[in-house]
This record gives C-alpha cells, sequence and structure tokens, in this order.
C-alpha cells in the first residue's frame, strides 16, 4: 500500500479488485480472527468425541453455506460455484482427514489440529507458480476460520442489518460474506488484505459493486463516518476528502458511465478494422459459469478454456463424465461460436490431494502441463476422451500446452489416435476432424515454430509465460517484476517468427496471453498478423473500438516503424502516443480521464 497526506486527507493506493467510483461514509466491520494460542491435549478416552466435535462444526458450516447458496441474490447467481467449491473444501482429505488423523495421533484439541492442517496446505500453494491458483488459499483461510468459529463457539458479526448507504471497511471480506452483503445498502468495500484474483474480487465484480483490496492498514486509519472515495479502476482509496478531491472524482464517475455507455454499443459489432480486416475477439475462461459473460460482453468464442479448476476442486481425480459434462455444457452454451479447451495445465505442486508430488525446487521449470500428461497417461487419456466426447456438442478445438519441442507433440498426438480408436471401437461420437493445436510459450518452441507447424492445426501464443521464460523474470517477484516487459523487441520478434512459421505452413496464430487485451498492443498485433485474440471477457468491447478506430495498413506502419526501436522503453513511448490520438482521453500512466487502466 501506497500512502499520500494532502491536508487533512490522506490517500492510499490499494489493488482494484472491482470498477467504479464511490464516495460515501465508512463502515467498520470488526472480524477479528479466532485466535488459537495454546494446544491442548485430549485424554484418550475423549479423543472420539473430539472427532465428532469436529465433524459437527463441519456439519454447520455445510448448512449454512447450502442456505446461503440456495439465497443468492440473481446478481450473483452464475458465482454459485465460489460457494460450491468452499463446500468441496469442507470435503477435502487434506483439509478434513489430516485434521482428523492429528486429533487421534498427536492426541490434540479439533482447533489447533485444524490449524495445523491448515499451515500444511499453505506450504503446498506456496509451492504453485500460477498466480490465480495460489491465491485460492485465501478460500481454504476462509472456511478454516469459520469452522474455527463454529468450534469455538464466538459470534459472528453479519453484514445483512447496515441500515443506510455506506462503504465496509474490513481487514477482509470472504465470499460467503460478499454474498450476504445488502446489496441495497452497500456502496462497495475495502479490506486490508487481498488480491484482484481473489473470488471475493469474483463476487464484487458480479455484483457491480466497486472495491478496492490489499490497503494494508485501512481499518487502522478509517473511523467509523469518515468520509471516503473509492475508486475501484485505479485502487485509490481518500480518506475525508476535500472539496476538490470530491468534485474531481464526481467528474471522473460521470465520464466513466459515459465511457462504458459509449463502448458497450460496440462490444457486439464485429472486429472490423477500417480497411474490412476481421480479427476473431475472443474471451478466456476458467469456470463454465463465464460463457454467458464472456458472451455479454461480446465474445466471439472462448479461445482459451483453462481446465484446471475441476481437478483442483475435486477431492480426487473428477471423472470422465464429470469433465464431459462441463465441456459439453461450455460447447452448447457459447455454440455455434467456438470453444478451445487447454489440456491440464498444471503439475504435481498444484494439486491438494492424493495426487500430490513431492515439491519441487522450480515448479516453474519442472513437471507439469503436457510434461504431466505424459507423465500420467491415464489422467490425459480421461481427460481427451471427455474432450473429444463434448466436441459431438459443439465447436470444439483442443490444445496441449508447454509444448518445448516436436517430441512432445508427436507423443500427444499419439495417444489422442488411441483415444479417438477406443471411441470408434465403442461406437462414441465425436468430431472426427477436431482441430488440435498447442500453445507456443517457451523459447525452444519458437525456435522451432517452422517444424511444429506442418504437424499441428493451430498456434496459440500464451505471452504471460514466454515473456517470463525469454527474459527470465518472475513477474510476481517485486524484485524484478519491472523487467516484465511486452515491448521487449526480442518479444516482438518471437512474435513475429511464430506468425511466419504459421503463416509458411498454413495454419492461423492465436494470442491468448495478457497483450491480448492490453489496449497500447492492439496496433501492434494486428500488424504482426495475429488472427485472432482472446483475453479477459471485460476487456472485449475496448480491445474491439480500437480495432474499429484503425487500419490493418496503419498497423502495418506502426509494426514496421517499432522494428527500428531497440528498447521496451521505446517502443512503449511510440505506441503511447499513437494511441492518445486514437483515445485523447489516455494519459501518460496509461490511464482514462474517467480512471479506467490499462495494465
Amino acid at each position: 500500500m501506497t500512502e499520500h497526506h494532502i491536508g487533512a486527507q490522506r490517500r492510499l493506493e490499494g489493488i482494484p479488485a472491482s470498477p467504479g467510483i464511490i464516495i460515501g461514509k465508512a463502515h467498520l466491520v470488526g472480524k477479528s480472527r479466532v485466535k488459537i494460542l495454546y494446544q491442548y491435549l485430549i485424554d484418550e478416552r475423549q479423543l472420539n468425541r473430539e472427532v465428532e466435535r469436529f465433524k459437527g462444526a463441519l456439519r454447520t458450516e455445510e448448512e449454512k453455506l447450502v442456505t446461503l447458496r440456495d439465497q443468492m441474490p440473481n446478481q450473483v447467481k452464475d458465482h454459485a460455484f465460489i460457494l460450491d467449491s468452499h463446500l468441496m473444501i469442507l470435503k477435502d482429505s487434506m483439509f478434513v482427514d489430516s485434521t482428523i488423523e492429528r486429533i487421534l495421533n498427536e492426541k490434540i484439541d479439533a482447533q489447533w489440529a485444524l490449524k495445523e492442517s491448515l499451515e500444511e496446505i499453505r506450504k503446498v500453494f506456496e509451492q504453485i507458480n500460477d498466480e490465480y491458483i495460489r491465491s485460492r488459499i485465501t478460500d481454504v483461510e476462509n472456511v478454516t476460520e469459520r469452522i474455527l468459529r463454529n468450534l469455538s463457539g464466538e459470534a459472528e458479526q453479519g453484514l445483512t442489518e447496515i441500515r443506510e448507504r455506506m462503504i465496509i471497511v474490513a481487514h477482509d471480506l470472504s465470499p460467503v460474506d460478499t454474498a450476504e452483503l445488502n446489496i441495497s445498502k452497500v456502496m462497495g468495500f475495502i479490506t486490508d488484505i487481498g488480491g484482484r484474483t481473489s473470488h471475493t474480487a469474483i463476487m464484487a465484480q458480479a455484483l457491480e459493486i466497486p472495491a478496492v483490496v490489499g490497503l494494508e492498514s485501512v481499518t487502522e486509519l478509517v473511523q467509523a463516518g469518515d468520509l471516503l472515495i473509492v475508486d475501484g479502476n485505479t485502487g485509490e482509496v481518500i480518506i475525508n476528502p476535500d472539496d476538490s478531491a470530491i468534485i474531481h472524482y464526481q467528474e471522473k464517475h460521470l465520464q466513466r458511465e459515459k465511457y462504458k455507455s459509449a463502448i458497450a454499443r460496440i462490444s457486439h459489432l464485429p472486429a472490423e478494422t477500417l480497411d474490412g480486416h476481421k480479427v476473431a475477439v475472443m474471451a478466456n475462461i476458467e469456470f463454465l459459469e463465464e460463457v454467458t459473460a464472456a458472451r455479454d460482453y461480446g465474445g466471439e468464442g472462448i479461445g482459451l478454456y483453462r481446465t484446471e479448476f475441476l481437478y483442483l476442486r475435486s477431492k480426487g481425480l473428477p471423472s470422465e463424465e464429470e469433465l464431459f459434462e462441463d465441456y459439453r455444457d461450455v460447447a452448447g452454451i457459447i455454440g455455434p461460436a467456438p470453444v478451445t479447451i487447454r489440456t491440464l495445465d498444471l503439475g504435481g505442486d498444484k494439486f491438494a490431494s492424493e495426487l500430490y508430488i513431492t515439491k519441487e525446487m522450480n515448479p516453474a521449470l519442472g513437471l507439469r502441463a503436457i510434461r504431466f500428461s505424459l507423465k500420467e497417461p491415464e489422467i490425459f487419456r480421461s481427460q481427451l476422451r471427455a474432450i473429444l466426447r463434448a466436441s459431438a456438442y459443439g465447436r470444439v478445438q483442443l490444445m496441449f500446452p508447454m509444448i518445448s519441442g516436436l517430441e512432445e507433440v508427436l507423443e500427444a498426438r499419439e495417444i489422442l489416435e488411441q483415444v479417438k480408436d477406443e471411441l470408434d471401437n465403442q461406437g462414441v461420437e465425436y468430431d472426427h476432424n477436431i482441430k488440435t493445436g498447442i500453445m507456443i510459450e517457451i523459447p525452444s518452441a519458437v525456435a522451432v515454430a517452422d517444424i511444429l507447424a506442418h504437424h499441428v492445426d493451430f498456434f496459440s501464443m500464451g505471452t504471460n509465460d514466454l515473456i517470463q521464460y525469454a527474459l527470465a523474470i518472475d513477474r510476481i517477484n517485486e524484485h524484478v517484476a519491472y523487467m516484465y516487459q511486452p515491448f521487449h523487441p526480442a518479444i516482438l520478434k518471437m512474435i513475429q517468427q511464430v506468425v511466419q512459421a504459421g503463416k509458411n505452413a498454413g495454419i492461423p496464430v492465436s494470442l491468448c496471453g495478457e497483450m491480448a487485451g492490453d489496449p497500447l498492443c492492439v496496433s501492434i498485433l494486428l500488424g504482426l498478423g495475429i488472427a485472432e485474440l482472446s483475453m479477459n471477457a471485460r476487456a472485449i468491447p475496448l480491445i474491439k473500438k480500437l480495432i474499429r478506430s484503425i487500419s490493418l495498413k496503419e498497423a502495418h506502419e506502426d509494426f514496421e516503424n517499432v522494428t527500428g526501436l531497440t528498447t521496451a522503453k521505446e517502443v512503449r513511448a511510440y505506441i503511447l502516443d499513437r494511441m492518445k490520438k486514437l483515445l485523447p482521453e489516455l494519459d501518460e500512466k496509461g490511464y482514462l480521464n474517467s480512471g479506467e487502466k490499462y495494465f
């Protein structure tokens, strides 16, 4: 958190979790954590009773969650899966069985045993390289806190009793807390902790209430009744603002609403340049429940369906039938538009189940994605069968992640052909012409793209990983995150090399990393010849607006101009200047005047 003092007002900077600007009074929620200070030894004759006490706390929480899920407001019913994931935690072996084993083996009380189980789960999640998956530990922590509260008998402060329009200020809010909010009274919320990919952030976005998280100590700085300005677009929070700040943010709010209306009208128009060149603009999704939003924002299909969630939320492996039903539903809802399903991009480091494998020193370079699938062929075959079966219900494509060379492609395709033969022998329907592609996200795959292109139907560039691997940086490491540079000349040359390899082989090249949804990258990517962009659904309207504002000829000129530049800073400065001509409301930091942030 960054803090600035201007007169009597205090200006804080946190993490923007849900967009919008609000001005209102603070309502402090004192949700202190249950403190487990001591371990109590349990008499052996009372151990079974202690286990039953723990199971009773689990049942109580399950009943609460089921009731809350069934009574969720209409705005968030599509996100009931978040509460389902909490219900799954209540049945997870690392959460439940390990706690019971600790009670019985160590002869300790349920609270301390549960605390130890949480610490063990934390160690697992700390090994995870993917930011989104790693952040799911907050859901385990939320469930643990509620179980501990049930065990201790401490009353929980409800959020449903607020009687006037207020801004919630809390140390943390769980998705359960967010689902319980009285939306007619709650304007938005700010918290000490949290991240932009948390389920609480997702719930806030679904409810369309502004939220800023990760403010570290805002609960210590704000008093009940203080006037607040919360900017969910930039992460700014102002405590007791002066008149000029209030007027400024009121104007930003009006500009943002006007801006939203303008680009909303474009969202369902084709992404076509001024000289008639069409680009497919698709959505990336994590869950089945996101398909509707992808369509509503104008997505022309699903360019990347990450399939890891079903594996992570299960106590064990999801069955082929579970996978099939999920993939079939995605294909059916988005149809007749296409969906590209990426096979499992997890490694042993990411499984919180019996699949857990010995921790690796560097999981980003270890046994993950296609490497894991090829090492565990039965898991791989089950997913391939589910994807193929789902292809009978829509336009399904499948894609292998983290390919480093031809051997992996050939081995994966051989297993795919074996699975097809099995389905043929069983008389199971599927699309015999299903298109199969690979993700280009490792520099070695870029180097041999001309070879790989003759063995697949399409390429999809995963620039998030490609940038990290190519520049040897970890973008979640605060010491080197500044080196994560999409405009680095080396990255642009890599994209150009892959596009050219695809063009020579007659296969399309799409891009599904964060660059796809970055407005500053649009012109360059068009100039490079990217055929399809896939991004967070919320970015689609603005990207379409920009595509419709330039010609392909201009995009080619932009790319030619940046090829003569030698640093990422020079490339970004050139592109920023170009984009400001298309979007006069863009400032030097990459913000719209309305407060909308590009990055």
